[in-house]
């Protein structure tokens, strides 16, 4: 019986972190851009695309060794993560992602068992850190390298413009950019070159860079040249205008970061201060606050506390989250 506090308290924090997860990741809109390219796609496919998807997963499935093919087995959606890993642009593989949380899961445990915590809420501590700290970390670098890619995207857009109002078919002007631009951008370019030298169609391979991206700007991109493909009309102009609403876009989303800046900033203040009072009066007397895991009252008032805290986080960011 006394492992039902402990237990209710660790899954009290558990749904605490999902919340606040959840919450501070921002507006999704995966799925209604991917109804709204889902008949785009249907009408560009045909059986030589098929043909090369096939060959590509045979790449890809060899390519795939012994330590990924273990840790898909164990780790849920392994799919999604390996589309999360592509988009961070490291090497990282499914198997590297397995044996990085699974040696933060036993770090973690067995430095909270040296400091005398109880084995059950050492072990659901480290599992909470392991599972939350890779899964940031791999966050972190997906938002750095879609944050620079937005920001050259324009500059991409408007040396498009300029090749094809040269005369350059749309196919070399995309090669130009992949030559001329550098970091991010200049990446997915050539990888989109690449694969229509083997076979891929042009539609085919920006989807697949736009599904990988998953950025709204890209996707305009892709609807504006499957568009043009289709009914015609002048593709210079039409890329010239996208590349202006992309910058305004940019500036709109500046705009609204330094307007919710300050609602951000006490959010994080009023989130964190409680942990961090707790800290530091465990380090000042560790055997008054471990009180929290033994007596079944502050178990239940912590949990509680937990809980109520994660559903004020979760109101408070989304009250400055803003998708435009």
């Amino acid at each position: 019986m006394e492992l039902m506090p402990v237990l209710s308290l660790g899954a009290g924090a558990l749904v605490v972190l999902a919340l606040m997860a959840f919450a501070f990741a921002g507006p999704n809109a995966e799925r209604a851009r991917t109804r709204r390219m889902a008949a785009l796609r249907a009408r560009h496919s045909d059986a030589a695309n098929v043909l090369v998807d096939a060959q590509m997963r045979r790449i890809a499935t060899a390519r795939n060794n012994r330590m990924d093919a273990a840790a898909m087995r164990f780790i849920p959606r392994p799919a999604l993560l390996k589309q999360r890993l592509a988009m961070t642009g490291k090497t990282w593989t499914v198997g590297q992602y397995g044996i990085a949380t699974l040696g933060i899961v036993l770090g973690v445990a067995l430095v909270l068992i040296v400091l005398r915590l109880p084995i059950l809420l050492a072990l659901l501590l480290g599992l909470v850190v392991g599972a939350g700290l890779p899964h940031m970390v791999v966050g972190f670098f997906i938002k750095r390298r879609i944050t620079k890619f937005t920001a050259k995207f324009p500059d991409a857009i408007e040396l498009l413009v300029r090749g094809l109002r040269s005369g350059l078919p749309i196919t070399e002007t995309i090669a130009v950019v992949a030559q001329e631009v550098d970091g991010p951008v200049g990446v997915e370019f050539k990888n989109i070159t690449d694969k229509m030298k083997i076979g891929r169609t042009m539609d085919a391979a920006l989807q697949d860079t736009a599904d990988r991206l998953g950025t709204p700007e890209f996707q305009f991109f892709c609807i504006t040249i499957a568009i043009q493909r289709e009914t015609g009309g002048n593709l210079a102009e039409t890329l010239s205008n996208l590349a202006t609403v992309l910058r305004m876009r940019g500036q709109m989303k500046l705009k609204i970061k330094a307007m919710s800046s300050e609602s951000k900033a006490s959010a994080y203040i009023v989130g964190s201060l409680p942990f961090i009072v707790f800290g530091l009066i465990w380090m000042i007397n560790a055997s008054y606050m471990q009180n929290f895991f033994v007596d079944q009252r502050l178990m239940v008032a912590g949990g509680g506390g937990l809980i109520w805290m994660g559903i004020g986080a979760f109101i408070m960011s989304r009250m400055v989250n803003f998708e435009i």
